[in-house]
Protein backbone atom coordinates (compact mmCIF):
# COMPACT_ATOMS: atom_id res chain seq x y z
CA UNK A 1 0.00 0.00 0.00
CA UNK A 2 1.46 3.53 -1.14
CA UNK A 3 2.17 5.81 1.66
CA UNK A 4 0.30 8.55 -0.22
CA UNK A 5 -3.43 6.26 0.53
CA UNK A 6 -2.59 6.32 4.35
CA UNK A 7 -1.41 10.39 4.71
CA UNK A 8 -3.14 13.23 5.93
CA UNK A 9 -5.68 14.45 3.62
CA UNK A 10 -5.14 18.79 3.75
CA UNK A 11 -7.61 20.87 5.30
CA UNK A 12 -7.97 22.60 1.75
CA UNK A 13 -9.12 19.52 -0.06
CA UNK A 14 -11.38 18.67 2.96
CA UNK A 15 -13.41 21.99 2.85
CA UNK A 16 -13.26 21.31 -1.20
CA UNK A 17 -14.68 17.84 -0.77
CA UNK A 18 -17.27 19.01 1.43
CA UNK A 19 -18.68 21.94 -0.57
CA UNK A 20 -19.97 18.98 -2.60
CA UNK A 21 -22.66 18.26 0.06
CA UNK A 22 -22.86 21.81 0.80
CA UNK A 23 -24.48 22.10 -2.72
CA UNK A 24 -26.09 18.91 -2.60
CA UNK A 25 -28.16 19.75 0.28
CA UNK A 26 -28.68 23.92 -0.66
CA UNK A 27 -30.73 22.10 -3.37
CA UNK A 28 -31.76 18.71 -2.25
CA UNK A 29 -32.46 19.82 1.41
CA UNK A 30 -34.90 22.73 -0.36
CA UNK A 31 -36.76 19.58 -2.17
CA UNK A 32 -36.69 17.39 0.69
CA UNK A 33 -37.96 20.13 2.78
CA UNK A 34 -40.25 22.27 1.26
CA UNK A 35 -41.25 20.39 -1.76
CA UNK A 36 -44.26 19.00 0.04
CA UNK A 37 -45.84 21.99 1.06
CA UNK A 38 -45.10 23.56 -2.35
CA UNK A 39 -47.10 20.57 -3.84
CA UNK A 40 -49.87 21.05 -1.87
CA UNK A 41 -50.23 25.13 -1.04
CA UNK A 42 -48.41 26.13 -4.56
CA UNK A 43 -48.66 24.14 -6.99
CA UNK A 44 -52.58 22.73 -6.24
CA UNK A 45 -51.71 18.84 -5.58
CA UNK A 46 -53.87 16.95 -3.08
CA UNK A 47 -51.95 15.76 0.17
CA UNK A 48 -52.42 12.65 -0.86
CA UNK A 49 -51.63 12.89 -4.46
CA UNK A 50 -47.99 14.63 -3.38
CA UNK A 51 -47.28 11.95 -0.81
CA UNK A 52 -48.03 8.80 -2.98
CA UNK A 53 -46.08 10.69 -5.86
CA UNK A 54 -43.30 10.81 -3.35
CA UNK A 55 -43.40 7.16 -2.77
CA UNK A 56 -43.64 6.29 -6.15
CA UNK A 57 -40.70 8.55 -7.34
CA UNK A 58 -38.54 7.21 -4.57
CA UNK A 59 -39.17 3.70 -5.30
CA UNK A 60 -37.69 4.43 -9.07
CA UNK A 61 -35.34 6.53 -7.57
CA UNK A 62 -34.02 3.57 -5.50
CA UNK A 63 -34.36 1.03 -7.78
CA UNK A 64 -32.21 2.79 -10.33
CA UNK A 65 -29.04 3.12 -7.70
CA UNK A 66 -27.69 -0.17 -7.91
CA UNK A 67 -27.80 -0.10 -11.62
CA UNK A 68 -25.96 3.44 -11.42
CA UNK A 69 -23.32 2.19 -8.76
CA UNK A 70 -22.75 -0.47 -11.01
CA UNK A 71 -21.97 2.05 -14.31
CA UNK A 72 -19.82 3.76 -11.47
CA UNK A 73 -17.23 1.10 -10.44
CA UNK A 74 -16.82 0.51 -14.24
CA UNK A 75 -15.62 4.03 -14.90
CA UNK A 76 -12.26 4.64 -15.62
CA UNK A 77 -11.55 8.18 -16.87
CA UNK A 78 -8.70 10.99 -17.08
CA UNK A 79 -10.38 12.28 -14.31
CA UNK A 80 -10.72 9.05 -12.21
CA UNK A 81 -13.71 6.98 -11.46
CA UNK A 82 -15.82 9.19 -9.38
CA UNK A 83 -15.26 12.54 -9.87
CA UNK A 84 -16.37 13.34 -13.54
CA UNK A 85 -20.03 13.02 -12.27
CA UNK A 86 -19.58 15.60 -10.61
CA UNK A 87 -18.10 17.88 -13.70
CA UNK A 88 -21.39 16.80 -15.74
CA UNK A 89 -23.93 16.41 -13.46
CA UNK A 90 -23.63 19.62 -11.76
CA UNK A 91 -25.91 22.14 -13.97
CA UNK A 92 -28.49 19.47 -15.17
CA UNK A 93 -28.98 18.54 -11.01
CA UNK A 94 -30.00 22.46 -10.82
CA UNK A 95 -31.88 23.01 -13.74
CA UNK A 96 -34.34 20.66 -12.88
CA UNK A 97 -34.37 21.31 -9.44
CA UNK A 98 -36.00 25.14 -10.48
CA UNK A 99 -38.00 22.71 -12.72
CA UNK A 100 -39.26 21.11 -9.97
CA UNK A 101 -40.49 24.54 -8.33
CA UNK A 102 -42.10 25.58 -11.37
CA UNK A 103 -46.07 25.77 -11.89
CA UNK A 104 -46.73 25.32 -15.29
CA UNK A 105 -50.05 26.47 -16.58
CA UNK A 106 -52.00 22.75 -17.33
CA UNK A 107 -55.10 20.85 -16.15
CA UNK A 108 -54.86 18.92 -13.00
CA UNK A 109 -53.71 16.05 -14.66
CA UNK A 110 -51.02 17.56 -16.84
CA UNK A 111 -49.61 19.69 -13.49
CA UNK A 112 -49.48 15.84 -11.65
CA UNK A 113 -47.39 13.70 -15.10
CA UNK A 114 -45.25 17.37 -14.92
CA UNK A 115 -44.62 17.05 -11.32
CA UNK A 116 -44.03 13.32 -12.04
CA UNK A 117 -41.48 13.98 -15.25
CA UNK A 118 -39.57 16.57 -13.17
CA UNK A 119 -39.49 15.09 -10.00
CA UNK A 120 -38.10 11.91 -10.80
CA UNK A 121 -35.40 13.67 -13.20
CA UNK A 122 -34.21 15.24 -10.04
CA UNK A 123 -34.18 12.35 -8.38
CA UNK A 124 -32.05 10.54 -10.78
CA UNK A 125 -30.02 12.89 -11.46
CA UNK A 126 -28.66 13.53 -7.91
CA UNK A 127 -28.06 9.65 -7.37
CA UNK A 128 -26.04 9.68 -10.08
CA UNK A 129 -23.81 12.91 -8.70
CA UNK A 130 -24.56 11.50 -4.93
CA UNK A 131 -23.49 7.97 -5.06
CA UNK A 132 -19.98 8.51 -6.73
CA UNK A 133 -19.67 11.44 -4.73
CA UNK A 134 -20.20 9.65 -1.27
CA UNK A 135 -17.78 6.90 -2.38
CA UNK A 136 -14.65 9.91 -3.48
CA UNK A 137 -14.22 8.95 0.25
CA UNK A 138 -13.51 5.85 -0.02
CA UNK A 139 -11.06 6.76 -2.58
CA UNK A 140 -9.55 9.61 -1.09
CA UNK A 141 -7.53 7.78 1.85
CA UNK A 142 -7.53 4.51 4.11
CA UNK A 143 -6.94 6.19 6.93
CA UNK A 144 -9.67 5.36 9.32
CA UNK A 145 -9.18 9.03 11.42
CA UNK A 146 -9.04 10.42 8.20
CA UNK A 147 -12.18 9.07 7.10
CA UNK A 148 -14.23 10.42 10.41
CA UNK A 149 -12.32 13.51 9.83
CA UNK A 150 -13.45 14.28 6.26
CA UNK A 151 -16.70 12.68 7.48
CA UNK A 152 -17.16 15.46 10.18
CA UNK A 153 -16.11 18.67 7.71
CA UNK A 154 -18.36 17.05 5.07
CA UNK A 155 -21.37 17.01 7.69
CA UNK A 156 -20.43 20.27 9.22
CA UNK A 157 -20.78 21.90 5.31
CA UNK A 158 -23.85 19.48 5.14
CA UNK A 159 -25.76 20.71 7.63
CA UNK A 160 -24.78 24.49 7.07
CA UNK A 161 -26.09 23.81 4.13
CA UNK A 162 -29.14 22.73 5.46
CA UNK A 163 -28.94 25.64 8.02
CA UNK A 164 -29.16 28.02 4.75
CA UNK A 165 -31.95 26.37 3.46
CA UNK A 166 -34.07 25.97 6.84
CA UNK A 167 -33.58 29.64 7.66
CA UNK A 168 -33.32 31.56 4.49
CA UNK A 169 -35.71 29.66 2.01
CA UNK A 170 -38.81 30.50 3.42
CA UNK A 171 -37.42 33.87 4.30
CA UNK A 172 -36.43 34.66 0.60
CA UNK A 173 -39.21 32.50 -0.41
CA UNK A 174 -41.76 34.76 1.40
CA UNK A 175 -39.25 38.25 0.56
CA UNK A 176 -40.12 37.67 -3.52
CA UNK A 177 -43.54 36.48 -2.53
CA UNK A 178 -44.28 40.01 -1.50
CA UNK A 179 -41.93 41.78 -4.14
CA UNK A 180 -43.10 40.23 -6.88
CA UNK A 181 -46.90 39.60 -5.59
CA UNK A 182 -46.87 35.98 -7.01
CA UNK A 183 -46.42 32.80 -4.67
CA UNK A 184 -45.23 30.52 -7.08
CA UNK A 185 -42.67 33.09 -8.92
CA UNK A 186 -41.69 33.53 -5.45
CA UNK A 187 -40.58 30.06 -4.89
CA UNK A 188 -38.96 29.68 -8.47
CA UNK A 189 -36.57 32.23 -8.16
CA UNK A 190 -35.42 30.82 -5.04
CA UNK A 191 -34.77 27.62 -6.20
CA UNK A 192 -33.09 29.20 -9.00
CA UNK A 193 -30.35 31.15 -7.32
CA UNK A 194 -29.73 28.20 -4.95
CA UNK A 195 -29.57 26.05 -7.93
CA UNK A 196 -26.95 28.07 -9.71
CA UNK A 197 -25.01 28.28 -6.81
CA UNK A 198 -24.78 24.46 -5.72
CA UNK A 199 -24.09 23.70 -9.24
CA UNK A 200 -20.89 25.89 -9.42
CA UNK A 201 -19.68 24.19 -5.48
CA UNK A 202 -19.83 20.75 -7.44
CA UNK A 203 -17.50 22.11 -9.79
CA UNK A 204 -15.09 23.14 -7.57
CA UNK A 205 -15.90 20.01 -5.35
CA UNK A 206 -14.16 18.24 -8.83
CA UNK A 207 -11.49 20.62 -8.93
CA UNK A 208 -10.41 20.94 -5.14
CA UNK A 209 -10.44 16.53 -4.72
CA UNK A 210 -7.93 13.73 -5.66
CA UNK A 211 -8.47 10.12 -5.78
CA UNK A 212 -5.39 8.35 -4.00
CA UNK A 213 -6.65 4.86 -3.29
CA UNK A 214 -5.06 2.06 -5.29
CA UNK A 215 -7.90 0.17 -7.54
CA UNK A 216 -6.87 -3.14 -8.27
CA UNK A 217 -7.70 -4.42 -11.97
CA UNK A 218 -9.78 -7.32 -10.74
CA UNK A 219 -10.19 -10.21 -13.71
CA UNK A 220 -13.48 -10.21 -13.37
CA UNK A 221 -15.90 -6.51 -14.06
CA UNK A 222 -17.77 -5.02 -11.59
CA UNK A 223 -21.50 -6.30 -12.29
CA UNK A 224 -24.83 -6.07 -11.11
CA UNK A 225 -25.04 -9.68 -9.23
CA UNK A 226 -22.03 -8.42 -7.10
CA UNK A 227 -24.99 -6.44 -5.04
CA UNK A 228 -26.17 -10.14 -3.83
CA UNK A 229 -22.99 -11.00 -2.83
CA UNK A 230 -22.14 -8.18 -0.21
CA UNK A 231 -25.71 -8.64 1.31
CA UNK A 232 -24.94 -12.58 1.77
CA UNK A 233 -21.16 -12.08 3.19
CA UNK A 234 -20.86 -8.36 4.33
CA UNK A 235 -22.98 -8.15 7.79
CA UNK A 236 -22.01 -4.57 8.87
CA UNK A 237 -23.20 -3.44 5.02
CA UNK A 238 -26.50 -5.08 6.25
CA UNK A 239 -27.16 -3.11 9.47
CA UNK A 240 -25.52 -0.03 8.43
CA UNK A 241 -28.34 -0.20 5.29
CA UNK A 242 -30.99 -1.27 7.68
CA UNK A 243 -29.89 1.94 10.28
CA UNK A 244 -30.30 4.30 7.42
CA UNK A 245 -33.36 3.95 5.87
CA UNK A 246 -34.80 4.47 9.37
CA UNK A 247 -32.30 7.95 10.04
CA UNK A 248 -33.34 9.08 6.73
CA UNK A 249 -37.04 8.19 7.26
CA UNK A 250 -37.19 10.03 10.62
CA UNK A 251 -35.01 13.11 9.32
CA UNK A 252 -37.37 13.09 5.95
CA UNK A 253 -40.35 12.78 8.57
CA UNK A 254 -39.62 15.50 10.87
CA UNK A 255 -37.95 17.69 8.20
CA UNK A 256 -41.29 17.73 6.13
CA UNK A 257 -43.84 17.83 8.69
CA UNK A 258 -41.89 20.70 10.72
CA UNK A 259 -43.72 23.51 8.64
CA UNK A 260 -47.30 21.88 9.11
CA UNK A 261 -46.38 21.57 13.00
CA UNK A 262 -45.22 25.39 13.32
CA UNK A 263 -47.80 26.76 10.95
CA UNK A 264 -51.21 25.09 11.97
CA UNK A 265 -50.07 23.42 16.13
CA UNK A 266 -48.49 26.93 17.05
CA UNK A 267 -49.85 29.03 14.89
CA UNK A 268 -46.83 30.53 14.25
CA UNK A 269 -45.96 30.91 10.70
CA UNK A 270 -43.42 33.53 11.50
CA UNK A 271 -41.23 31.11 13.21
CA UNK A 272 -40.92 28.60 10.72
CA UNK A 273 -37.38 29.42 9.83
CA UNK A 274 -36.59 29.14 13.49
CA UNK A 275 -37.73 26.26 13.61
CA UNK A 276 -35.63 24.86 10.67
CA UNK A 277 -32.84 26.47 12.18
CA UNK A 278 -32.80 24.74 15.19
CA UNK A 279 -32.88 21.64 13.28
CA UNK A 280 -29.29 22.07 11.95
CA UNK A 281 -27.55 24.62 14.45
CA UNK A 282 -26.12 21.81 17.18
CA UNK A 283 -24.31 20.50 13.90
CA UNK A 284 -21.83 23.35 13.61
CA UNK A 285 -21.02 22.67 17.65
CA UNK A 286 -20.76 19.28 17.32
CA UNK A 287 -19.52 17.82 14.01
CA UNK A 288 -16.06 19.80 14.55
CA UNK A 289 -16.06 17.44 17.67
CA UNK A 290 -17.19 14.10 16.29
CA UNK A 291 -13.44 12.40 15.91
CA UNK A 292 -13.05 12.81 19.55
CA UNK A 293 -15.87 11.68 20.19
CA UNK A 294 -15.83 8.79 18.36
CA UNK A 295 -12.02 8.45 19.76
CA UNK A 296 -13.78 8.55 23.38
CA UNK A 297 -17.08 6.60 22.97
CA UNK A 298 -16.74 4.20 19.94
CA UNK A 299 -18.75 3.69 17.26
CA UNK A 300 -22.26 1.47 19.03
CA UNK A 301 -21.87 3.98 22.81
CA UNK A 302 -21.52 7.28 20.23
CA UNK A 303 -24.72 5.93 18.13
CA UNK A 304 -27.15 4.72 21.26
CA UNK A 305 -26.40 8.31 23.09
CA UNK A 306 -27.19 10.30 20.16
CA UNK A 307 -30.36 8.23 18.94
CA UNK A 308 -31.60 7.97 22.54
CA UNK A 309 -31.04 12.00 23.11
CA UNK A 310 -33.05 12.29 20.01
CA UNK A 311 -36.05 10.55 21.32
CA UNK A 312 -35.96 12.17 24.54
CA UNK A 313 -36.45 15.65 22.29
CA UNK A 314 -39.11 14.25 20.68
CA UNK A 315 -41.15 13.07 23.37
CA UNK A 316 -40.69 16.24 24.95
CA UNK A 317 -42.55 17.83 22.59
CA UNK A 318 -45.26 15.56 22.89
CA UNK A 319 -45.68 16.81 25.86
CA UNK A 320 -45.51 19.96 26.08
CA UNK A 321 -48.34 22.73 25.39
CA UNK A 322 -48.13 24.24 21.77
CA UNK A 323 -48.27 27.58 23.83
CA UNK A 324 -45.29 27.40 25.12
CA UNK A 325 -42.63 28.06 22.24
CA UNK A 326 -39.92 28.56 24.33
CA UNK A 327 -39.94 24.82 25.29
CA UNK A 328 -41.05 23.71 22.17
CA UNK A 329 -37.87 25.50 20.87
CA UNK A 330 -35.12 24.28 23.24
CA UNK A 331 -36.80 20.59 23.07
CA UNK A 332 -36.36 20.88 19.13
CA UNK A 333 -32.68 21.75 19.69
CA UNK A 334 -32.24 18.85 21.61
CA UNK A 335 -33.48 16.23 19.17
CA UNK A 336 -32.00 17.90 16.60
CA UNK A 337 -28.44 17.49 18.67
CA UNK A 338 -28.89 13.79 18.78
CA UNK A 339 -30.24 13.51 15.29
CA UNK A 340 -27.68 15.31 13.75
CA UNK A 341 -24.77 13.69 15.59
CA UNK A 342 -26.45 10.07 14.52
CA UNK A 343 -26.53 11.20 11.37
CA UNK A 344 -23.18 12.88 10.41
CA UNK A 345 -21.47 9.81 12.27
CA UNK A 346 -23.99 7.15 10.31
CA UNK A 347 -21.75 8.52 7.05
CA UNK A 348 -18.05 7.62 8.54
CA UNK A 349 -19.16 3.76 8.73
CA UNK A 350 -20.05 3.27 4.89
CA UNK A 351 -15.93 3.50 3.82
CA UNK A 352 -15.47 0.59 6.36
CA UNK A 353 -18.11 -1.30 4.64
CA UNK A 354 -16.60 -1.38 1.19
CA UNK A 355 -13.20 -2.03 2.88
CA UNK A 356 -15.26 -4.94 4.91
CA UNK A 357 -16.40 -6.07 1.50
CA UNK A 358 -12.81 -5.90 -0.52
CA UNK A 359 -11.27 -7.90 2.80
CA UNK A 360 -14.16 -10.27 1.76
CA UNK A 361 -14.78 -10.81 -1.87
CA UNK A 362 -11.40 -9.38 -2.88
CA UNK A 363 -13.91 -6.56 -5.09
CA UNK A 364 -13.08 -2.79 -4.43
CA UNK A 365 -16.90 -1.32 -4.91
CA UNK A 366 -16.92 1.86 -3.94
CA UNK A 367 -19.95 2.73 -6.12
CA UNK A 368 -22.07 -0.08 -5.69
CA UNK A 369 -21.88 -0.09 -1.91
CA UNK A 370 -22.74 3.48 -1.98
CA UNK A 371 -25.64 3.16 -4.20
CA UNK A 372 -27.22 0.09 -1.90
CA UNK A 373 -26.49 2.60 0.98
CA UNK A 374 -28.29 4.82 -1.38
CA UNK A 375 -31.37 2.44 -2.29
CA UNK A 376 -32.06 1.79 1.24
CA UNK A 377 -31.80 5.58 2.37
CA UNK A 378 -33.98 6.64 -0.56
CA UNK A 379 -36.92 4.49 0.64
CA UNK A 380 -36.39 6.34 4.19
CA UNK A 381 -37.25 9.88 2.65
CA UNK A 382 -39.82 8.07 0.94
CA UNK A 383 -41.13 8.30 4.16
CA UNK A 384 -40.73 11.81 4.75
CA UNK A 385 -43.37 12.26 1.80
CA UNK A 386 -45.97 9.18 2.19
CA UNK A 387 -46.26 8.91 5.78
CA UNK A 388 -47.03 12.88 6.58
CA UNK A 389 -48.93 13.15 3.23
CA UNK A 390 -51.17 9.30 4.12
CA UNK A 391 -51.36 10.55 7.91
CA UNK A 392 -52.49 14.21 7.22
CA UNK A 393 -54.85 13.50 4.54
CA UNK A 394 -56.16 10.58 7.58
CA UNK A 395 -57.03 13.27 9.93
CA UNK A 396 -58.38 15.77 7.52
CA UNK A 397 -55.70 17.92 6.71
CA UNK A 398 -56.91 20.71 4.45
CA UNK A 399 -54.50 23.24 3.08
CA UNK A 400 -54.80 27.15 3.84
CA UNK A 401 -57.23 26.70 6.24
CA UNK A 402 -58.00 26.64 10.01
CA UNK A 403 -56.96 22.81 11.11
CA UNK A 404 -59.81 20.72 13.07
CA UNK A 405 -58.75 19.39 16.13
CA UNK A 406 -58.17 15.74 14.72
CA UNK A 407 -55.99 17.55 11.92
CA UNK A 408 -53.70 19.08 14.67
CA UNK A 409 -53.75 15.46 16.34
CA UNK A 410 -52.34 13.73 12.99
CA UNK A 411 -49.77 16.62 12.87
CA UNK A 412 -48.33 16.26 16.20
CA UNK A 413 -47.88 12.12 16.16
CA UNK A 414 -46.40 12.62 12.71
CA UNK A 415 -44.04 14.96 14.78
CA UNK A 416 -43.49 12.78 17.65
CA UNK A 417 -44.53 9.77 17.63
CA UNK A 418 -43.90 7.97 14.59
CA UNK A 419 -40.23 8.90 14.73
CA UNK A 420 -39.53 7.82 18.13
CA UNK A 421 -40.79 4.57 17.03
CA UNK A 422 -38.17 4.66 13.89
CA UNK A 423 -35.32 5.25 16.52
CA UNK A 424 -36.08 2.71 19.01
CA UNK A 425 -35.97 0.26 15.65
CA UNK A 426 -32.70 1.87 14.92
CA UNK A 427 -31.03 1.32 18.63
CA UNK A 428 -31.79 -2.07 17.87
CA UNK A 429 -30.38 -2.66 14.55
CA UNK A 430 -27.00 -1.09 15.22
CA UNK A 431 -26.09 -3.22 18.07
CA UNK A 432 -25.60 -5.65 15.08
CA UNK A 433 -22.80 -4.00 13.97
CA UNK A 434 -19.89 -6.30 14.18
CA UNK A 435 -16.87 -3.97 12.83
CA UNK A 436 -15.07 -3.14 16.31
CA UNK A 437 -11.83 -0.71 16.16
CA UNK A 438 -9.81 -4.18 16.76
CA UNK A 439 -11.12 -6.20 13.41
CA UNK A 440 -10.99 -3.02 10.76
CA UNK A 441 -7.59 -2.70 11.83
CA UNK A 442 -6.70 -6.46 11.37
CA UNK A 443 -8.50 -5.94 8.17
CA UNK A 444 -6.73 -3.00 7.00
CA UNK A 445 -3.38 -4.51 7.73
CA UNK A 446 -4.45 -7.07 5.64
CA UNK A 447 -5.60 -5.35 2.77
CA UNK A 448 -2.60 -3.33 2.71
CA UNK A 449 -0.15 -6.41 2.12
CA UNK A 450 -2.34 -7.47 -0.63
CA UNK A 451 -2.45 -3.94 -2.13
CA UNK A 452 1.87 -4.12 -1.20
CA UNK A 453 2.28 -7.39 -3.15
CA UNK A 454 -0.18 -6.34 -6.28
CA UNK A 455 1.91 -3.01 -6.59
CA UNK A 456 5.22 -4.85 -6.61
CA UNK A 457 3.84 -7.40 -9.22
CA UNK A 458 3.17 -4.29 -11.44
CA UNK A 459 6.26 -3.20 -10.86
CA UNK A 460 8.25 -6.06 -11.42
CA UNK A 461 5.94 -6.92 -14.84
CA UNK A 462 7.00 -3.28 -15.95
CA UNK A 463 10.70 -3.57 -15.49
Amino acid sequence: MSSENLKKVSMIEKVGYASGDFACNLIYATVSTYLLFFYTDVFGLSAAAAGTMFLVVRIVDALADPFIGTLVDRTNSRFGRFRPYLLFGAFPFAILAILCFTTPDFSDMGKLIYAYITYVGLSLTYTTINVPYGALTSAMTRNNQEVVSITSVRMFFANLGGLIVAFFVPLLSTYLRDTTGNAVLGWQLTMSILGIIGACLLIFCFKSTKERVVLQKSEEKIKFSDLFEQFRVNRPLVVLSIFFIIIFGVNSISNSVGIYYVTYNLGREDLVKWYGLLGSLPALVILPFLPRINKRLGKKKLLNYALLLNIVGLLALLVVPPSNVFLVLLFRLIAAAGSLTAGGYMWALIPETIEYGEYKTGKRMGGLIYAIIGFFFKFGMALGGIVPGLVLDKFGYVANQVQTPEALTGILITTTVVPVIFLILAMIDINFYNLDEKKYAKMVRELENRDKVYLDNIHEFKS
